[in-house]
């Protein structure tokens, strides 16, 4: 099963390798193991180029669509950049490969904690896991030379731009 595992693996990536064209984001995503921050009931989908449930009405987003959004930002390595929507903690974790720093915001405290828990085991010590409260953002780690945002909302918020 693991071999099976590894296999898909690749093939997702093949596949990224061709819709993507920064090479770095595709090697972010080859070194960050998605099938650990999926359910256990997932584990054997964690390369299948679509989001999954990861509890709490929330999903680990599709592959390719975590590849074109992290492709956009046109990272160089020496950026601070924040997250909105930490999830399982896998985008913050390619981030953190591409990134110098990456502070990531979750609103839901079982996720951020299960997501840090995650990153920490991984020893990734360029991420700041935070718990969102009323504002969006975190403001007291600004400013970001870049932000994504990996949940869903009706509209760009303001503040954002």
């Amino acid at each position: 099963m693991v071999a099976d595992l590894e296999r898909a693996k690749e093939n997702l990536i093949r596949h990224l390798e061709h819709e993507v064209a920064d090479k770095r984001v595709t090697q972010a995503m080859r070194q960050v193991p998605r099938e650990l921050f999926v359910p256990s009931e997932h584990y054997y989908e964690a390369y299948a180029d679509r989001p999954l449930s990861i509890g709490f009405r929330q999903t680990i987003s599709q592959p390719f669509i975590v590849a074109l959004m992290v492709q956009a930002l046109e990272l160089k390595g020496n950026e601070k950049v924040l997250e909105l929507g930490t999830g399982s903690g896998y985008e913050a974790a390619i981030l953190a490969e591409l990134a110098a720093e990456v502070v990531t915001v979750e609103v839901v405290p079982e996720l951020a904690e299960s997501a840090k828990r995650v990153l920490d085991r991984f020893g990734y010590s360029n991420i700041k896991v935070h718990i969102a409260g009323r504002t969006l953002g975190w403001i007291e780690e600004a400013p970001y030379e870049a932000i994504i945002v990996s949940a869903g909302a009706p509209s760009v918020p303001e503040v954002l731009l």
